[in-house]
């Protein structure tokens, strides 16, 4: 097996990624009310009194935690985001920020005001792209090369659809530097694995609940942010039992386009069969913020590839922006090739949200529908188990306060631990030390998980 190059995985789906906020623009509200100005008296001593701290709480934190399984529970979590309402009420703190932004501006470290949080971590919302598990796992199940890379192909662009949290585009919170999430899906082994046609699924395989271990195969997640500047997040999913992992980063960059936002996505994820031997890299498509004065909205747009070395086959997929007069919302369209021959032996067509038709060379056809395909819930630890450096653990207060409609209290206690990570960085720059992960390594230009399966000593091929 070659050496791993690992970049980017299938993320930003349908939800968008902003980046780090830290520059605020002259006269800027926060929540359609003055934005808090601290002397530098204050800023100075807050920033004396977090910085021992914050460094000592992740100088303790640096190590990689192994997560206990038994102690992960069904999320029972809802994050959807509905509120029109609040998009609609700061119209005006919207009009001032586009006031202050010139096209093509790289929107790195503009400061965005709280009430477009989205009420979780990025490193979660990369989980959503696990949120069909059985799927993940049926890609090794093909019996030919053919037959495996329609597979992926089809579990790739059924990926996209579970990001969105809600109707209205909304930014999720931006990860803090050594920032971690882990997850799990658990997959009943008498569900219909070898079943090839997902538009006939009628229930979510996530009926393991009370059943042994010996009975489901697990599916295990973690991500971790690498890097502040640039912003760069690693993950990584694995099922040991099924000899199947994935491995990604991912760098986004943004800038704004006038009445939308464009983020593309930099780097390249790889996906291994360890059974079959076999690499796929694949791309991401840009993500674009639309109509953000009035109701913002999501769409996909640009070229994506798929390609497996060894086999010979790839996949060249088109995210279809719409056009400016008529057309339809978040058309995709794709076909896998076997290069050798160059022969087409799969058409896909469809939204990438909605209904996608495969259409094969055999004269065979199947629908898959994503609004009625199941989706499994995930499985993390109760907050009270978490590490302080857990997605869910860190932004808690920020998240609480979301929940209870106070902007204000979630503004304050982003704004603190920005100022705990800006604190540490000064740490860093001062003694010379340099930032160490937990979870991932660095090889060549990407990132590899510590303990990935394709680097396991008798696993991989």
């Amino acid at each position: 097996m070659h050496k791993l190059e690992c970049k980017l995985p299938f993320v930003t789906g349908a939800t968008i990624e902003w980046l780090e906020q830290k520059i605020p623009l002259s006269d800027h509200h926060r929540n359609g009310t003055a934005h808090q100005v601290f002397t530098a008296e204050q800023s100075k001593s807050t920033s004396s009194d977090r910085e021992q701290s914050f460094s000592e709480s992740y100088q303790m934190t640096r190590e990689p935690v192994e997560i206990d399984p038994d102690e992960e529970v069904l999320d029972t979590s809802d994050n959807r985001e509905n509120d029109l309402g609040a998009v609609e009420e700061q119209r005006s703190v919207i009009l001032h920020l586009l006031s202050q932004l010139k096209l093509g501006m790289d929107l790195t470290r503009v400061v965005l005001p709280t009430f477009i949080l989205e009420k979780r971590s990025l490193l979660e919302m990369y989980a959503d792209f696990m949120s069909h598990p059985d799927l993940f796992i049926t890609i090794t199940n093909g019996s030919t090369p053919e037959d495996r890379m329609i597979r992926f192909v089809e579990y790739y662009l059924t990926s996209f659809h579970e990001g969105r949290k809600g109707a209205i585009a909304k930014k999720p919170y931006n990860p803090i530097i050594g920032e971690t999430f882990h997850c799990s899906w658990q997959v009943p082994k008498d569900h219909r694995l070898c079943n090839n046609s997902t538009s006939q699924k009628t229930a979510p395989p996530e009926e393991s609940e009370g059943k042994a271990p010996s009975d489901y195969y697990t599916v295990r997640f973690v991500a971790e942010q690498l890097s502040h500047h640039p912003p760069v997040s690693g993950f990584y999913a694995e099922c040991a039992e099924r000899r199947i992992c994935v491995n990604a980063h991912v760098w986004t960059k943004s800038k704004f386009m006038g009445m939308s936002i464009g983020v593309s996505m930099v780097g390249e994820g790889v996906l291994s069969l360890l059974e079959h031997g076999e690499e796929y890299t694949f791309t991401l498509p840009s993500a674009y913020a639309r109509s953000i004065l009035t109701v913002p909205w999501v769409e996909l747009g640009g070229k994506v590839t798929i390609n497996c070395a060894k086999t010979g086959y790839s996949s060249a997929i088109t995210f279809h922006t719409k056009p400016f007069y008529g057309g339809k919302l978040h058309r995709v369209t794709a076909e896998v090739k076997h290069n050798p021959t160059n022969t087409v032996v799969c058409r896909v067509q469809g939204e990438w949200n909605g209904v996608l038709e495969f259409a094969y060379s055999s004269g065979e056809s199947k629908t898959v529908d994503l609004t009625k395909l199941p989706v499994t819930r995930k499985r993390v630890r109760p907050l009270e188990k978490q590490r302080q450096s857990e997605s869910r653990q860190l932004w808690q207060y920020v998240t609480e306060a979301l929940r209870n409609e106070d902007l204000d209290k979630a503004t304050e206690h982003k704004r603190m631990l920005e100022e705990q990570q800006r604190a540490e960085e000064r740490h860093r720059i001062e003694t010379n030390t340099p930032w160490q992960t937990k979870y991932f390594l660095k090889e060549g230009d990407g990132w590899i998980y510590h303990k990935a399966l394709c680097k396991s000593p008798g696993l991989s091929t």
